[in-house]
């Protein structure tokens, strides 16, 4: 019977996610995306600002796509995981400070903050992903990759839950319902010092198992074993074909969590409704997120990973519709229903892919590895919110993008077949 305490590598390794689940809930999720409709974007067409935004994500994650590989494998060479987890994650930290810098009408300041901001986010998840075969065992890599994620969500909603007192006590209310300014930029203050603290664990109680010596040329070393994974990829055809089902699936994932929240404002939802909503999901996701790990126990992770994909499926669908339903009342009811529905497999379908692919590949080039998989999933978060901006623009009408999402929650499921169960030994070595 496994142990589900956790070892003092593991909670560490945990915390950083707690930290770092400010930045998305607070920056990628909610207040940002609503500063910069209400406050940043004021006077410019709700559909292009809209548009604008998901171009920006679509710019962070292309950018960090081409970085990920390459930094992956000059880590492994050379083994500076911790260092450049920290150097990404500084970077982060210190645009998010900055983000307090944008005003009313700054939309294209505001997006290249964010954008900067977004790949330091980015950056140090290639390495804190990468540090799961460093800090547990196969037997235990379900289980503690989905306490990461459960964790994070109860992490990240206590920060969050600080930015609505905020928001609630705020006394300079726009009359027109706009996010208030002073407190959307205490807000990003806020999430800079609790992923800075969070962080502390890690640098401290984290090592990175180097199995491989780097000699003098580091940067030489790390293209040429890049060069030599795209020669032997299909030596792990497996993992090959687990990227290229995660590619479209997660695509699907990130899109809906990056854009929800100004899809919402488009169609007409108030901020107290979408701010609400996020806290819900943080608060549900936890123990789903639990469930997902112990039930891969019993039904396999692949399977779970379908039953995510089912259940996004259906959101992106009834996503479609939402607009054309009348009434306020009833809109708003099916929107917390979404909600809780993204709520119950968030989580779940983000941990099972990272432990399901480090089954599928050598543990000695995990962070190598782990860049693949950062950057088809960069890559994958490239499409779906250009996408989404780019059929939102040509048509007008943001809802038909939502439904383009649903056709990357089917590829990614019917490659997902294609995939063999990874041996019950665990990480290949």
């Amino acid at each position: 019977m496994m142990k589900l305490r956790l070892t003092q590598a593991e909670k560490s390794w945990v915390l950083y996610d707690v930290g770092n689940s400010a930045f998305v809930l607070i920056v990628v999720t909610t207040i940002m995306p609503i500063f910069f409709k209400d406050i940043a974007s004021k006077g410019i067409e709700s559909a292009v600002s809209t548009s604008n935004w998901g171009f920006a994500n679509a710019a962070a994650s292309l950018s960090l796509g081409f970085l990920a590989p390459i930094l992956g494998a000059i880590a492994d060479v050379s083994c500076l995981k911790k260092k450049l987890l920290i150097a990404f994650a500084g970077a982060g930290i210190g645009f998010t400070l900055i983000m307090t810098a944008v005003g009313q009408g700054d939309w294209l300041m505001c997006l290249l903050i964010f954008i900067f901001a977004r790949i330091g986010f980015s950056g140090a998840n290639l390495f804190y992903d990468a540090f799961i075969v460093d800090i547990t065992e196969s037997d235990r890599i379900d289980w503690v990759s989905a306490c990461g994620y459960a964790w994070g969500y109860i992490g990240g909603a206590v920060p969050f839950v600080m930015v609505i007192f905020l928001m609630i006590t705020a006394t300079d209310r726009d009359p027109s319902g706009s996010i208030p300014l002073l407190q959307s930029k205490l807000a990003f203050v806020i999430a800079a010092i609790w992923w800075l603290l969070f962080s502390i664990p890690i640098v401290k109680n984290v090592r990175q198992r180097c199995t491989t010596e780097a000699g003098g040329r580091i940067i030489r070393q790390g293209f040429s074993r890049l060069y030599k994974t795209f020669i032997d990829i299909r030596q792990y055809r497996n993992a090959f074909i687990f990227l290229v089902a995660y590619f479209f699936y997660i695509d699907g994932v990130d899109t809906i969590i990056t854009m929800a929240a100004v899809y919402g404002r488009e169609i007409g939802l108030s901020v107290t409704v979408l701010i609400l909503a996020v806290l819900m999901i943080q608060i549900v996701a936890f123990p789903f997120a639990l469930a997902y790990g112990k039930m891969a126990e019993t039904l396999s992770a692949r399977v779970m990973l379908y039953i995510g994909i089912l259940v996004y499926s259906v959101i992106t669908l009834i996503g479609y519709f939402l607009p054309a339903i009348h009434s306020m009342q009833a809109k708003v009811i099916v929107f917390w229903i979404l909600s809780f529905l993204v709520a119950t497999s968030m989580g779940g379908i983000q941990a099972l892919s990272r432990s399901y692919f480090s089954r599928l590949i050598p543990s000695s080039r995990s962070a190598e590895f782990f860049g693949f998989y950062n950057i088809f999933g960069k890559f994958a978060a490239v499409i779906g919110p250009f996408l989404m901006g780019f059929i939102g623009r040509l048509t007008g009408d943001s809802r038909y993008g939502v439904l383009s999402i649903f056709i990357l929650f089917l590829l990614g499921g019917l490659l997902l077949r294609q995939v063999k169960e990874p041996l019950s030994g665990g990480l290949t070595s």
